[in-house]
């Protein structure tokens, strides 16, 4: 009797060992195709279950998925490009209505825009931009006036033996005219300025100082050609703007610096700088032409900004007051002055 207990015992013992360890065929071949077989996995109910797994549904309940709340940053790779893309418009206005004190009804507007794009990677560098401006006055009583004009394009080319220093071998191009034609008001008649009346086009070769942050910039040439052009031919005929009667273009050779620097001089307040200083070597070395802007640029919110500026031009080839006599002679070749504009709008920006 104790050893049938005992073999009924050792055989039940031995059969569930066994059913522990028995393989699941989960794998099976879904083609019998030679030399071409798919694997398909299939779904095995387990027959022992410990305490601690918990068996859930691997299908994705729809109604429990959540929005993401905040955007992911995407990757974006390195690009040694920089660009600047910004439109403007600044309007400014005044109406008077039953005004004991008196007054005109007016309106200003100033549109710009400002395109920059700039390579820098170990030694090369080329920095282009583009500056546009036209600005026009509407005054109850006469007729509209122009404010402002002015077209601004240069290119900067820069090489340097390694990647250690900060200075340059540089060339440089720019020119500067405006679009529509200027008038000594109230005279609209006799326009005393054009398109590329005058022109002027800037071509040196020299050295730029352009340190890491771009935020300061100085070129140095000491041979720049400054071309002058007045294609216009009643302002070539008058001689305008230092060409001889009768020509269209007056070439100079001499020595050029220009310093750009922008930095935040408080918060949302940015101010930016340009000086050119050109002297020519032949006709008058040491008589220094002079184009400065200085600019403020208070950002009040993303679209809306005021701008405070000046802008100081002295050129000895533009005269003042000259006096010509009726058979055409000149009387009085009149003086060069110092020519400043200042500028104080608010307006709206958008840059991309």
């Amino acid at each position: 009797m104790r050893l049938t207990c005992f073999l009924i015992l050792f055989l039940t013992v031995f059969l569930s060992a066994d059913a522990q360890v028995t393989r699941i065929k989960a794998f099976e071949i879904d083609s019998t195709e030679s030399g071409f077989q798919i694997v398909r996995i299939k779904d095995v109910k387990l027959k022992y279950l410990t305490r601690s797994a918990k068996l859930t549904d691997p299908r994705t309940v729809l109604n429990r998925v959540k929005p993401l709340k905040v955007w992911y940053n995407r990757f974006k790779p390195t690009s040694f490009w920089k660009k600047v893309n910004k439109f403007g418009l600044n309007i400014s206005e005044v109406a008077f209505v039953n005004w004991n004190a008196g007054g005109d009804n007016s309106v200003t507007a100033l549109a710009s825009a400002d395109f920059a794009r700039n390579y820098k990677f170990r030694y090369l560098s080329w920095n282009s931009e583009a500056q546009f401006r036209y600005g026009i006055n509407a005054q109850e009583g006469r007729k509209l006036r122009k404010t402002d004009d002015q077209i601004r394009m240069a290119s900067t080319l820069s090489f340097r033996k390694d990647t250690i220093t900060n200075w340059y071998y540089s060339v440089r191009a720019n020119i500067r005219t405006q679009f529509s034609n200027g008038y000594k008001y109230p005279d609209r008649d006799n326009p005393i300025s054009r398109f590329m009346a005058p022109g002027y086009l800037f071509v040196g070769m020299g050295s730029s100082y352009l340190p890491p942050k771009d935020q300061f910039t100085l070129y140095i040439s000491p041979a720049t050609m400054k071309s002058t052009f007045v294609l216009d031919e009643t302002l070539s005929e008058q001689g305008a703007f230092g060409v001889e009667k009768g020509k269209n273009l007056f070439l100079e050779l001499g020595f050029l610096i220009t310093n750009t620097w922008e930095t935040e001089v408080g918060q949302n307040v940015l101010m930016s700088h340009r000086l050119n200083l050109y002297t020519d070597y032949i006709r008058s070395f040491g008589n220094i032409d002079v184009d400065w802007e200085l600019n403020f640029n208070l950002k009040v919110n993303e679209y809306l900004n005021a701008n405070i500026g000046t802008h100081i031009i002295f050129d000895d080839d533009i005269k003042f007051n000259e006096e010509i006599a009726e058979d055409g002679t000149i009387i009085d070749p009149g003086i060069a002055r110092i020519q400043f504009k200042q500028l104080l709008g608010v307006g709206l920006l958008y840059s991309f």
